[in-house]
């Protein structure tokens, strides 16, 4: 009985999150590249230097407050209200900080246009205080359906905002008009559809009890967010804005696929191993599935991604981005190893080891800064292939514990993602050999997705890998059962 549940809300929850993700995928795929050929990259830089400090500021208002709530059992509507009111007065005590620390980040950079586009960005951290809460409790109930809906018409809404004001000549406000109406659109959405609203309920004891879980879990999302800024702020500081575009914009594509397709299996699986936090056998079983179903998507992306990334940046962004080429190329060698860093660190926080967690946290960033340190003064280049270091440090780091916890040991886990790899990296290999035939971009790009598809597919029921049958079967489940939320 507890499999068939297990199986049921899996598959119900992972369908609906990968029709999210991926609808979400293509619409501000499309977006992006029509945003590109409108704008320079310099605008694209600008908006990076500022999202440095609002995705920081983000991990106050956010992080730490929906997985305590996702993470405990038995969360009621108070528990829901007191993490309300918490993240919304975080959220307006860091709004106030970067208002009035605008003039100096300017300063910092440099560039006296990022006072007033900082300060009505960060508008975005009481947005989303309030869509932090939301999300815990769609997740918390398994009501992925709900997150469909909002997500598409938030992206739909932005994008269109956005390439309206890019036409017009908006410039970089173009960008952080559609970022802000994204999250407006969203939260709104989500109000409307769901049936929790915050009460006047505020327990002392419940925000002790969830702060003490955490706060561990935002300082560790803290530093690993300042760790995943910091590259953006070394680069923004010591070269170009153009140089921070491209490094960004290299970083763009392959980030999207990664984070979509873990988002989409991550959101199911973390309050499903939560349910489970007793049961050390049937933690490991489903983080087991999760890796096996997650690197199964991203490894062919990644490596698919890399060997159509020139023919795919000409065509998409212009000859203006082709610097970009070399970026996305190194930012699909370290994407591809996230799916291993997402399951191990769902096992500890859904253990409720947010003090391992945070020490975790605290071991790889301080290498990762490191790293940085020592590639800043050889480039940009450089500082990217830091990147894929540090993502193999943070690998060993996360899966050791793993063994102790729930017995789920790395090598294990290696063992576990070596047939997918193993068919992505053929792929690879047909894909990338169609580039020297000397096709024109539009022909190479076509024949390369086709050859890398059909060899992967293949590959796949050739050797029989598991999580081919298992998606399949996921999509079987659905029609059998189509009205499941």
């Amino acid at each position: 009985m507890a499999n068939s549940n297990i199986k049921a809300k899996a598959v119900s929850g992972i369908i609906w999150k990968f029709a999210e993700r991926w609808s979400a995928q293509i619409v501000s795929f499309v977006v992006s590249i029509v945003l590109a050929r409108l704008l320079m990259p310099a605008q694209y830089g600008e908006v990076a230097m500022i999202l440095v400090f609002i995705n920081i500021a983000d991990v106050f208002v956010s992080d730490g407050f929906s997985t305590a709530l996702i993470q405990k059992k038995d969360a009621d509507k108070t528990d829901f209200s007191t993490m309300f009111y918490c993240s919304l007065a975080i959220s307006v005590l860091f709004y106030g900080i970067l208002f009035f620390s605008a003039p100096l980040i300017a300063r910092f950079y440099n560039n006296e246009n990022l006072i007033w586009l900082l300060r009505i960005f960060s508008l975005k951290l009481p947005i989303a205080s309030i869509n932090s809460i939301q999300h815990a409790y769609v997740s918390r109930n398994m009501l992925f359906k709900k997150f469909f809906f909002s997500t598409i018409i938030g992206t739909v809404t932005s994008g269109i905002v956005g390439i309206a004001m890019a036409y017009f000549g908006c410039g970089t406000w173009s960008l952080i008009a559609q970022y802000l109406v994204n999250s407006v659109m969203d939260t709104a959405i989500l109000f409307i559809t769901i049936d929790w609203r915050p009460t006047r309920d505020f327990s002392r004891s419940s925000a002790k009890a969830l702060l003490s879980y955490g706060w561990k879990i935002t300082l560790g999302s803290l530093l690993n967010s300042v760790y995943n800024e910091c590259r953006s702020l070394v680069i923004g500081k010591k070269y170009t804005s153009d140089d921070l575009a491209y490094y960004n914009k290299g970083k763009q594509f392959p980030t999207l696929f990664t984070t979509n397709v873990n988002s989409a299996i991550g959101s199911v699986t973390f309050p499903l191993i939560s349910d489970y936090s007793d049961d050390k056998q049937m933690m490991k079983k489903i983080a087991r599935k999760s890796m096996q179903l997650t690197s199964y998507v991203t490894f062919p992306l990644m490596l698919g991604l890399l060997a159509v990334s020139k023919p795919l940046i000409i065509i998409l962004l212009t000859e203006k981005w082709i610097i970009a080429v070399w970026f996305l190329r190194v930012a699909c060698i370290g994407e591809m190893l996230q799916p291993i860093n997402t399951v191990n660190l769902q096992l500890i926080k859904a253990s409720g080891r947010s003090d391992l967690f945070l020490k975790m946290e605290i071991i790889k960033k301080l290498t990762g800064v490191l790293m940085v340190v020592a590639a800043m003064s050889f480039g940009v280049k450089a500082i990217a292939i830091s990147d894929i270091c540090a993502v193999v440090f943070a690998n060993i780091v996360n899966a050791v514990p793993n063994k102790k916890l729930v017995g789920y040991s790395y090598f294990e886990q290696i063992r576990d993602l070596l047939p997918n790899m193993l068919c992505a990296a053929v792929m690879f290999g047909a894909a990338f050999a169609i580039s020297f035939i000397g096709l024109n971009v539009y022909l190479t790009i076509i024949l390369q997705v086709i050859t890398g598809a059909a060899v992967y597919l293949l590959l796949s029921v050739v050797f029989r890998i598991k999580a081919f049958y298992a998606l399949i079967d996921l999509v079987k489940q659905k029609k059998t059962n189509p009205n499941r939320d």
